[in-house]
């Protein structure tokens, strides 16, 4: 009598298991989780992209700075650069028709001769 009841309660107990086994893949198999899933997943995968792009510009970064010094370029940016040097050209028109006009070039005008340049 016992063995009967043991194996009835070890049926019973692997049939409980099953169903609840096979519930709860059904539920995941719903649309809902299975959107649910791939939200979080393309969220996972997002935050590890980042997490690579961060790195590598950290890698650039650090490469860019040993390759500065290797070159020497450890020079301050902000530094001044030297003054450009600007040519305005004068024509000079004589009252002889005969003469070619001829151009003078003055060096250090307080203003620019080029129309095209943007204000």
């Amino acid at each position: 009598m016992f063995r009967r009841t043991f194996w009835f309660t070890a049926g019973a107990a692997a049939g409980v298991w099953a169903t609840t086994k096979v519930n709860r893949k059904l539920k995941q198999l719903t649309p809902e989780s299975l959107a649910a899933q791939a939200a979080n997943k393309a969220i996972e995968t997002g935050h590890r992209l980042k997490d690579f792009a961060l790195d590598i510009r950290d890698g650039m970064a650090e490469r860019e700075a040993e390759l500065g010094e290797a070159l020497g370029l450890q020079n301050h940016p902000d530094t001044e650069l030297p003054v450009q040097r600007r040519f305005a050209v004068i024509e000079n028109h004589s009252s002889n028709k005969y003469d070619k006009k001829k151009t003078q070039y003055v060096e250090n005008t307080a203003h620019s001769y080029n129309r095209n340049e943007d204000h």
